[in-house]
Order: C-alpha cells, then sequence, then structure tokens
C-alpha cells in the first residue's frame, strides 16, 4: 500500500477473499476517514465474504465490510461489527499520523 511517497507492506491473509482482493490490483482509491479509526471506500467489483465479529480492531487490519467495503483501520479498538479479513499492514507503527484527518489517496498494488 502508498500513501504518498510512504510505503507500507501488507501481508495478505491466507483466505479465498483476500486472494479475490488481489486480483483487482492495482487499485487507487479516495479513502475518507470513518469515526476518527478507520479510512473505508467501496471496491470497484464485490468479493466473497467471510464475516467475523473479531472483537478487537488493530491498528494496521485491512478488512472487507460487507462484499465492497475495503477499510483499512489506523486504532485500536473494541467493535461489535462482523468483518472479512484481508491482511494486515506489516509496518503500522504512527499510521493515525501517517494517514491524517480527512480522506487519503491510497494505492494498493502488488509490487
Amino acid at each position: 500500500m502508498s500513501f504518498g511517497e510512504r510505503r507500507l507492506p501488507i501481508r495478505l491473509a491466507d483466505n479465498a477473499v483476500a486472494r479475490a482482493f488481489a486480483t483487482q490490483l492495482p487499485l487507487t482509491l479516495d479513502m475518507p476517514d470513518l469515526n476518527g479509526n478507520e479510512k473505508h471506500a467501496k471496491l470497484p467489483k464485490a468479493l466473497p465474504q467471510a464475516a467475523t465479529k473479531p472483537g478487537t480492531i488493530h491498528t494496521g487490519d485491512l478488512m472487507l465490510w460487507g462484499t465492497d467495503t475495503l477499510v483499512v483501520f489506523y486504532v485500536t479498538f473494541e467493535s461489535p461489527y462482523s468483518y472479512t479479513r484481508l491482511g494486515v499492514i506489516e509496518d503500522s507503527d504512527s499510521l493515525d499520523q501517517t494517514l491524517g484527518k480527512g480522506t487519503a489517496k491510497l494505492t494498493f498494488s502488488r509490487d
């Protein structure tokens, strides 16, 4: 994942949904902020889902909400919502400061 000049490696989950997500790459998405803890955007094509309630969302979690909303979490918190795990940003230290408030233009690619 890239944001401006910063590259943040993502380790994709070992599941069919993450593999389906990878087939949509590269993607550049304008991701608005929501609730002061996440960036989100609608994907161009829906993905299969295998949603569970993770309980605790961790900084750096990359999740799918529903079948077509990609979510990048930049704060750790408790959540009652169901998500499908896509992966985790490996270098998520200061992710909240890196992404900032408002909309972030994020690029997801295989390289």
